[in-house]
């Protein structure tokens, strides 16, 4: 299996994630959601009261999600890919999931706190599309709510190749990082090899 990650576009399905889902799940939720964790911790828990309900978009694995509930939050994952959403409800089961595009969501209301970690708004790739995501979370904050994103900015990291690879029994995986300094755009082709019984 071989792929890119694209920007997304309107009818965007998120068919990418639901095949790198089982891949993202075992290497990279854990490892995302414990250093976000201690970020909130001193920027965002401090103005929450106890059992607020916090919005998290682009939920993903659920791993983070599963962090916020234990914290004592009452916890709201969107997400886009039904793969991951499988995942996330696995790893969080007291915490209710919304399959959504975050530029299109649902009527959403009084949450006190919205969060979108792991750089996924630079999966937005115009201004209207951005807009279009902090109108919605606008409309699902109760005053005075809180919006807690990353996003990644160009730096001289962005213009080197990068590759990494992961060899296991039953999987390889190789991940290739390319910038073009033209179109301010980093590309990640990810290619992937999974045994499935005796076949490959």
């Amino acid at each position: 299996m071989s792929y890119s990650y694209r920007a997304m576009k309107p009818s965007s399905t998120y068919s990418d994630y639901d095949s790198f889902a089982w891949f993202y799940d075992r290497y990279w939720g854990e490892d995302f959601a414990r250093p976000a964790m201690a970020i909130y911790e001193t920027l965002l828990f401090p103005h929450l009261k106890p059992r607020a309900r916090i919005l998290d978009l682009c939920c993903g694995t659920g791993q983070l999600a599963a962090a916020l509930h234990a914290r004592g939050f009452a916890v709201t994952g969107v997400d886009g890919s039904p793969a991951m959403l499988e995942f996330a409800r696995e790893n969080a089961p007291a915490v209710e999931f919304i399959h959504a595009d975050v530029r299109a969501l649902p009527m959403l209301r009084n949450f006190d706190a919205a969060i979108s970690a792991f750089d996924s708004l630079n999966h937005l790739m115009t201004l209207k599309e951005l807009t279009q995501v902090f109108r919605h979370v606008h409309r699902a904050l109760a005053p005075p709510g809180i919006f807690l994103f990353d996003l990644n900015q160009e730096t001289e990291e962005d213009a080197r190749a990068q590759t990494f690879d992961i060899i296991e029994d039953d999987h390889i995986c190789v991940v290739q990082a390319t910038y073009d300094p033209g179109e301010k755009l980093k590309r990640y082709h990810v290619t992937m090899f999974r045994q499935t019984g005796p076949l490959w």
